[in-house]
C-alpha cells in the first residue's frame, strides 16, 4: 500500500494540531505538509513553496475561512490548474452553512466535513482516511 501524503490547509494552528496529533496516534502514518492559507498551499502544489513540498500521491484537507487566499479562491485556482486539477480534496471546516457546503461541491470536492462533527481528537477525520487510503487509488 502506498503511503498517503496530506497537505493540511488551515490556518487555525489549535486544529491543525489537534489534527497532526490524531494522525500520529493512528495506523495510517501519512506524510503531513501544512500549509496556513491557500496561497501558501497552491505554491507547495507547484513546486514553487521555499521550504515544503508534497509528493503524488496525495491529498488536501481544506479549511474555507482563511486570510489572503480562502478555501473557495483556493478551489477556484485549483481547478484552473491543468497539473492540479485532478487533486482530491476534502473540506475540513468550522462552517456547516448550506450555501457553502454547495458551492464547495461544485468545485469537485471528495467530501465536506464539519469539525465540531467529526468526533473527539478527529476520530472520524482519521478513520475515514484508514478506509480511503485502503480502498482508493489516488492519481499518481
Amino acid at each position: 500500500m502506498t503511503r498517503m501524503n496530506l497537505l493540511l490547509v488551515d490556518d487555525d494552528d489549535v486544529a491543525t494540531e489537534a489534527v497532526l496529533r490524531s494522525l500520529a496516534k493512528c495506523d495510517l502514518k501519512p506524510v503531513v505538509v501544512t500549509a496556513e492559507d491557500g496561497l501558501e498551499a497552491l505554491h507547495v502544489l507547484r513546486g514553487t513553496h521555499a521550504g515544503k513540498r508534497i509528493d503524488r500521491p496525495y491529498l488536501v484537507l481544506l479549511d474555507l475561512n482563511m486570510p489572503r487566499m480562502n478555501g473557495f479562491e483556493f478551489l477556484e485556482n485549483l481547478r484552473a490548474d491543468e497539473r492540479l486539477r485532478d487533486t482530491v480534496v476534502f473540506v475540513l471546516t468550522t462552517s456547516d452553512a448550506d450555501t457553502d457546503r454547495t458551492r464547495a461541491y461544485h468545485e469537485n470536492i471528495a467530501g465536506y466535513m464539519v469539525k465540531s462533527c467529526i468526533g473527539p481528537q478527529f476520530r472520524h477525520l482519521v478513520s475515514l482516511l484508514e478506509v480511503y487510503q485502503q480502498t482508493v487509488r489516488l492519481p499518481g
